[in-house]
């Protein structure tokens, strides 16, 4: 699919600017997924099977759940201001699978996404299982602290905003490397994002 993000860490990401602002130590990223120790570190809840044992006859055996090398995604969709983006994940195949939980997020630069500042995740709502066939999709909202007049801009906590080209999104086992759908780059204050559970969005 043209324009996508599929759900292994890519070195590069195009349209992104030349600069990376974000102030701060990096964090590696180990066995594929989007880590950190003490409270800045929000674990991922990954998809799992909801029903147990063997399918009986005439039922078909549940789904198992989504793995990041199946999902693909396009860039972060500006929502409700700078400071809100909506991400859809699709099922690329080759079969159907079923994503629950919340994602990690981190900070990026342009290069490679296992270079990062994994952000506290704030969970919002309550998860449950969606069923994804192939072409089918999953929504999750993050909603960063704002940066707060223009320009430079600042924090009402007086820190320095912090300002990054990219995000890398946990999910499924593995992560996605986005850029904001405007070309611009992501603005916050503080170490801390919100962020809904997955939600079905499309077929």
């Amino acid at each position: 699919m043209k324009g996508t993000t599929r759900g292994r860490m890519s070195g590069r990401i195009t349209g992104a600017p030349s600069r990376w602002l974000v102030a701060g130590a990096v964090t590696a990223v180990t066995c594929g997924l989007v880590l950190a120790t003490g409270p800045a570190g929000a674990a991922q809840e990954t998809a799992a099977q909801e029903t147990g044992g063997q399918a009986t006859a005439g039922q078909r055996a549940p789904a198992a759940p989504c793995v990041s090398d199946q999902l693909i995604a396009n860039s972060a969709e500006r929502i409700g201001g700078s400071s809100q983006v909506r991400i859809t994940v699709i099922n690329d195949g080759p079969e159907a699978c079923v994503l629950r939980g919340f994602p990690t997020v981190a900070l990026a630069g342009q290069g490679s996404p296992d270079r990062n500042r994994p952000l506290n995740v704030v969970r919002q709502g309550q998860a449950t299982p969606v069923q994804l066939a192939v072409g089918g999709s999953a929504s999750t909202r993050l909603t960063f602290t704002p940066v707060l007049g223009e320009a430079d801009g600042y924090c009402a906590s007086g820190a320095e905003p912090t300002v990054a080209p990219s995000i890398v999104l946990g999910v499924g086992g593995g992560g996605l490397q986005l850029a904001p759908d405007d070309g611009g780059q992501f603005a916050l204050c503080g170490t801390t994002v919100r962020a809904t559970a997955f939600r079905g969005s499309g077929p």
